[in-house]
């Protein structure tokens, strides 16, 4: 695999833009594997919080829903989520690369990755992307039936994502519909069935993604103007607190349904008020980024999109404690 790059040193050891100076990758990988951990964003692990915490949410809510709470399955379930999240999320960007070479290459901030920089080649990145699919999908076909269907059925998502953004105004729904899947997956792999309540989570999640994506776009916002790529930053401009704050609110409230409708069976009032516990901890969360949002200082936004991983984790924390109680 070391052929399908070029072997200078100096590219080798190429940070990628937006990734922090003290990330794993470019401190303690070995030179030769830095490229390709790169192509998956491992060297820029918020995305992958931000794919694996609708997972746990998933979980979480389907445990406070179950009279039994957690089972002993539910422990391979989280750790083969987050497994998966790893290889979908870094197969998925590596999809998405090889798609917006060109655009990447026009971009300050994404020009640096390592497609358009030379570190890999599209064939290389083709070669990568598999092989991390076909390790995610042996931890799919763990799961009950219901969630390999659900995970196959992602593939389209994940597929269509990268284009999106060249015919929509909103290619952030998209991005929702594909990176909140887990919360459906992993209530199907306790439960084996969807039922009402994953639906409600899902729908928080994909308005959450509305949320932070429109935040980490306004990073972009005038790059994107230029090459003709739309997004809903764009789209909003000055007007994207207020948006913002719509899309707060139909997160909550679409949390807080499932957090009800999951937990509205159980004869304690505990997985409830734990549940809607984690609800107010989230959308305060999402609040605080509101106030100290600033969509012109591009160092802010990226810091604030960062953030959610905390906000997310929140909600996850407190649906797990539902399951527990």
């Amino acid at each position: 695999m070391l052929g399908l790059f070029s072997n200078r040193d100096a590219r080798l050891r190429q940070r990628v833009a937006d990734a922090t100076r003290l990330n794993w990758v470019d401190r303690f990988c070995p030179l030769w594997s830095r490229p390709w951990l790169r192509l998956s964003r491992a060297d820029r692990p918020a995305g992958t919080w931000l794919l694996l915490i609708p997972c746990w949410w998933g979980l979480g809510l389907a445990a406070a829903a179950d009279p039994a709470g957690f089972a002993i399955r539910d422990a391979w379930i989280a750790l083969g989520c987050a497994l998966g999240a790893f290889l979908m999320r870094g197969a998925g960007c590596t999809w998405n690369d090889i798609t917006d070479r060109e655009f990447d290459a026009r971009v300050s901030r994404t020009r640096s990755r390592p497609i358009p920089s030379g570190q890999v080649t599209v064939r290389g990145a083709l070669v990568w992307m598999a092989m991390q699919a076909l390790l995610a999908f042996a931890i799919l076909l763990t799961f009950a039936p219901v969630a390999i269907w659900l995970g196959i059925a992602s593939l389209g998502l994940v597929a269509v994502y990268p284009f999106a953004k060249r015919f929509t105004w909103w290619p952030q729904v998209f991005l929702g519909l594909a990176f909140n899947w887990g919360a459906l997956l992993a209530w199907a792999a306790h439960w084996n069935r969807l039922d009402w309540p994953a639906l409600a989570l899902y729908g928080a999640g994909i308005a959450w993604t509305l949320f932070y994506d429109t935040i980490y776009a306004h990073q972009d916002r005038e790059d994107d103007a230029l090459i003709g790529v739309k997004s809903t930053a764009r789209l909003f401009g000055a007007a994207t607190p207020r948006w913002l704050l719509g899309f707060l609110i139909a997160a909550v409230l679409l949390a807080a349904l499932a957090a009800l409708l999951a937990t509205r069976a159980e004869p304690a009032p505990w997985p409830m008020l734990a549940a809607l516990a984690g609800v107010w901890g989230f959308g305060w969360h999402l609040g605080w980024q509101l106030r100290r949002l600033d969509i012109d200082d591009a160092e802010t936004c990226l810091r604030l999109f960062r953030a959610n991983r905390d906000a997310g984790l929140i909600l996850a924390g407190f649906l797990a404690v539902a399951g527990l109680v």
